[in-house]
């Protein structure tokens, strides 16, 4: 599995609703409210194999709200 951090800008007032819809698809490991430039920060394990721009595609960005994201991915830990 390969893990990624995707923060997430929803549009105004609506933040709620999709760290709701998140919350239900249970396709995260984490999930926090943050300030700033990102409304969400999302941490996810994309399957091993899968492609992992796909996935966030076809699981995430078809939920209702969400303007942008930016995927950060990581590698092995220290």
């Amino acid at each position: 599995m390969t893990c990624v951090f995707v923060q997430i800008r929803c549009k105004p007032g609506t933040t709620y609703r999709v760290a709701e819809a998140i919350v239900l698809r249970e396709i995260h490991s984490e999930l926090y409210s943050t300030s700033g430039e990102w409304d969400l920060l999302c941490k996810l394990y994309i399957p091993a194999g899968a492609d992992v721009g796909k996935y966030i595609n076809d699981n995430l960005m078809d939920i209702p709200g969400i303007e942008r994201t930016m995927t950060t991915p990581t590698f092995k830990a220290f």
